[in-house]
């Protein structure tokens, strides 16, 4: 399947050239067919000799339907350039050129139309005047089929270049991201909202839950027609007829775009390059009323020049646009740009930066994905991919991470862990990335949430004076107060110190304490009372009460009533 855009001039018989090669015409307003002027996009279809499929896109040629025009050249893979043989060369003849040239459509067919009209030396003149018109362009090489679709004549061949063209034209490429722009939405009876447009980058099946872009609604794939045939799933370079589930057709516009809600990154600031037509009798400055054409859209747009104020006619640079909503784009999409005051195309280029994270003034946009990690450091590596089209292997964690930012990383890292000594520093304290950088650090031990460098020096827990303090006093331990809290923890991690009900105890008074209620029980097997393991301790209420608690949790004693009686693990006398 290859979609093929007319091109040309006003009156120069696109639309009639189509009818011809197809059977079907074009135009599909009332309109239209009065004024024998194609107004709107039309699009018809045909099988070749060859047996590959066609699909026409056929677009206006008056100067006020170019956006018309610019919403039907955006997702084609070759033009069928149209002069007529009675008018030659003409305004939008040239407009049109140079349109997809700026665009990116590099290939094409040229039909020299209505030769019946006009004898062999006038013939000869516009063939003269189309080679000197084309001379440069990607239509330079085209072959050149003299037609007259009234009468038939060069109609077998113009069909056979076409079946050439074709031939040497590769189809749209399949990179797993579906993104078919809206050029035409209506209601269909007993089917509801149908959309129609190009589909590139990806495949569309039936139940497909897809994102209307902008304004991010989401819908689903109801049905998908191509031709005219039904299909359960269609993929990239076809025209498509896709019926929607979710959404009124009038809240469907030209411009908008389907997409998978996962692979794009909607944005409403782009770098680009631009080239300025050569043709222009002025510079491009911030300075007017810019109107982009993207995919099948027109947006209001503001421009700001990068790396200086102005551009020159014939020259290529970077700009910045800002754009009235969040549309899905990519790195290499083209668009045209054009300056409603003047009327005129100002110039075009491609996408280089769906999200400049640079100011304007430092901006250097290109498409390339280095840079974009370059520039934000660290960048998860799907929204990388969604960024810029290209999927690259996460460096640390999730995440895709330029050397020089990874380097600086580490570097506070391992200081950090360092300044912290030989107890190390809590993980908990470190952020997403930074845990994830731990692993990486040569020489870095991670042991129970604490990170610490091998070789660090003396552990200050080994003899630490709060475990000493504790065991000089066992049953009556000194409180915690002036004990690093960090340190504190880590003694209770190792279990050098055990808390109860807010009271430290040593793990020695702990297991003094079990051997002594032990003996008691021995002498008392019926139970014991609190008063007597106080008086056997030597020690207050106040410690008692946490310290039997502890021995209750352990399996140690159990409570009845008032008396503590042998437990499971009461430990032999």
């Amino acid at each position: 399947m290859h979609v093929v855009a007319t091109a040309g001039h006003v009156d120069h018989g696109k639309s009639t050239l189509v009818l011809t090669l197809t059977g079907m015409d074009p135009d599909r307003f009332a309109e239209e067919k009065t004024r024998g002027l194609t107004i709107d996009l039309g699009f018809a279809w045909t099988k070749l000799p060859s047996g590959r499929e066609l699909a026409f896109v056929d677009v206006p040629g008056h100067v006020r339907f170019i956006k018309n025009m610019l919403a039907g050249v955006g997702a084609v893979d070759a033009c069928l350039f149209v002069v007529a043989a009675t008018e030659g060369w003409k305004p939008q003849s040239e407009e049109h050129l140079r349109i997809l040239e700026l665009l990116g459509i590099d290939r094409g067919v040229v039909a020299l139309t209505k030769v019946g009209l006009v004898d062999d030396e006038w013939r000869e003149l516009a063939q003269l005047e189309l080679a000197d018109h084309v001379k440069g362009s990607f239509l330079e090489t085209a072959e050149v089929v003299e037609v007259d679709a009234l009468a038939g004549t060069g109609v077998d061949e113009l069909q056979a270049a076409l079946d050439r063209l074709l031939a040497a034209t590769p189809t749209a490429p399949d990179r797993g991201r579906a993104r078919l722009w809206v050029d035409r939405s209506f209601a269909a009876k007993g089917s509801g909202t149908v959309v129609t447009g190009t589909l590139a980058g990806g495949s569309l099946g039936m139940d497909d839950d897809v994102l209307l872009v902008p304004g991010g609604r989401k819908v689903r794939v109801r049905g998908l027609q191509s031709h005219k045939s039904s299909l359960s799933q269609a993929g990239p370079g076809r025209r498509l007829a896709v019926n929607l589930a979710g959404v009124h057709h009038d809240q469907v516009e030209r411009g908008h775009a389907l997409v998978r809600a996962d692979q794009w990154e909607p944005t409403r600031v782009i770098d680009c390059a631009l080239t300025v037509l050569d043709a222009l009798d002025h510079d491009v400055s911030r300075r007017g009323a810019f109107q982009a054409y993207i995919g099948s859209g027109e947006h209001a747009v503001r421009l700001r020049v990068l790396g200086g104020d102005r551009l020159v006619p014939g020259s290529t640079g970077f700009v910045r646009l800002h754009l009235p909503l969040a549309l899905p784009l990519l790195p290499g999409d083209r668009l045209v740009l054009r300056e409603s005051g003047r009327g005129e195309t100002v110039g075009g280029g491609e996408v280089l930066d769906v999200a400049p994270v640079r100011p304007a003034y430092k901006a250097r946009p290109s498409r390339s994905v280095e840079r974009v990690v370059a520039e934000r450091g660290w960048v998860e590596a799907d929204l990388l991919e969604r960024l810029t089209g290209e999927r690259r292997e996460a460096t640390v964690g999730r995440w895709v991470v330029d050397p020089a930012a990874l380097a600086a990383a580490g570097g506070r890292v391992r200081d950090a862990i360092e300044a912290a000594g030989p107890l190390g520093l809590d993980v908990a304290s470190l952020d997403e990335r930074d845990r994830a950088l731990l692993d990486r650090l040569e020489g870095v031990v991670v042991d129970a949430g604490r990170a610490t460098v091998a070789g660090a020096g003396v552990d200050p827990l080994l003899d630490h004076p709060y475990v000493a303090a504790l065991d000089a006093s066992p049953f009556a331990p000194p409180t915690a107060d002036g004990v690093d809290k960090a340190e504190l923890r880590e003694l209770a991690r190792r279990g050098l110190v055990v808390q109860q009900d807010g009271v430290w105890f040593s793990p020695r008074a702990l297991h003094e304490a079990a051997r002594l209620v032990a003996a008691l029980l021995a002498e008392n097997p019926d139970g014991v009372t609190v008063a007597q393991v106080r008086d056997a301790l030597g020690t207050t209420r106040k410690f008692m009460l946490p310290l039997l608690a502890h021995l209750d949790a352990a399996g140690i004693t159990r409570r009845r009533g008032d008396l503590r009686i042998a437990g499971p693990r009461l430990p032999p006398v």
